[in-house]
């Protein structure tokens, strides 16, 4: 009898750990969704009109995905501005599907890049360009605070989700043209004062503002101060006669191709917006890629610099006719 009872006893306890067993597995949490960047903006009170931007453009697949990517992300305001800054637009239905497309991912960077790594300088995002597998580049300023492409601001840093990290900004980053790489870059305000100089009879922002594509080669601030330096008579820009300063101008200009450094072969002539005038490529030191012009020689300090209707090579020397 006392073995029996030793047997239930036994058996009861068994099945209680058993029940145990199983009520501690049916109270188990199950394991939380993965928090994305289109889910993020799917339920923010904030990103609302970005997440459906990104759905009417089939990007929600990609942008759900393992990435990481790093994305700058317009806010309702943003994008309500962008649809108030064109008459044919009152919804995102009214945008061609290949403009919101370029429009978004001009937005995104491939990898994670925190607002602590951010550096000043040029960062290639995802926006395909058309020109093979270019993408336009992105501007990145730090003088004051996080600033891109010369205007919209980073003002909601370091959002993390699990595929990447999200930075608010307050405009949306439409793809930039060359124009937007000169004005946007305070490196290259000398360029752009001699653009604008207001008795030019050219407009080249309006032209260098157009389709293109356009090869720019952009001379430094450091490069328009050694040319104002090489003539006693040339305080600022404005002391250059106009007339030679539109040659000059026209000279780093060449018209109806995107000629990335990949592009350029030694020995290669480029023709340029001034008129029978080219200029001559120099790859004899692969470390230093330089141009000839008729009588100086600029060595290009930053390549590739890629807009939606152009790229632009920074050099150190302006060149003359």
């Amino acid at each position: 009898m006392k073995k029996l009872n030793l047997w239930l006893l036994a058996i009861f306890a068994i099945s209680a750990l058993t029940f145990t067993a199983c009520d501690d597995d049916d109270d188990t949490d199950p394991m939380p969704e993965p928090t994305t960047i289109v889910s993020f903006a799917q339920d923010s009170d904030d990103y609302t009109i970005l997440a459906e931007a990104v759905v009417a453009a089939g990007l929600d697949g990609v942008l759900s995905g393992t990435g990481p990517f790093t994305v700058f992300a317009p806010d309702n305001a943003a994008f309500q501005a962008l649809l108030d800054s064109n008459a044919d637009w009152n919804t995102l239905d009214d945008i061609p599907e290949a403009t919101l497309t370029a429009v978004l991912t001009n937005h995104v960077l491939g990898g994670e890049v925190t607002s602590s790594d951010l550096m000043a300088g040029y960062y290639s995002t995802l926006s395909a360009t058309g020109f093979g597998d270019a993408t336009t580049s992105l501007y990145v300023n730090l003088d004051n605070g996080v600033v891109l492409n010369g205007g919209p601001e980073v003002v909601v840093p370091d959002v993390d989700v699990d595929n990447g990290v999200i930075h608010g900004v307050d405009a949306v980053i439409l793809p930039p043209t060359v124009v937007d790489f000169a004005t946007s870059n305070p490196a290259l305000s000398s360029l752009v004062a001699a653009l604008t100089r207001s008795d030019l009879s050219t407009d080249f922002v309006g032209a260098l503002s157009g389709d293109g594509p356009f090869t720019v080669f952009a001379p430094s601030n450091a490069a328009f101060q050694a040319l104002l330096d090489s003539n006693d008579d040339w305080n600022t820009l404005n002391d250059i006669p106009v007339g030679t300063l539109e040659a000059v101008l026209s000279y780093h200009v060449s018209s109806g191709v995107n000629a990335r450094s990949s592009d350029l072969s030694d020995g290669m002539m480029v023709s340029t917006l001034a008129e029978g005038a080219t200029l001559e490529v120099d790859l004899s030191n692969p470390d230093a890629p330089q141009i000839v012009g008729g009588s100086s020689t600029a060595t290009v300090e930053l390549a590739d610099i890629q807009g939606a209707n152009g790229v632009v090579h920074v050099i150190d020397t302006v060149l003359l006719p």
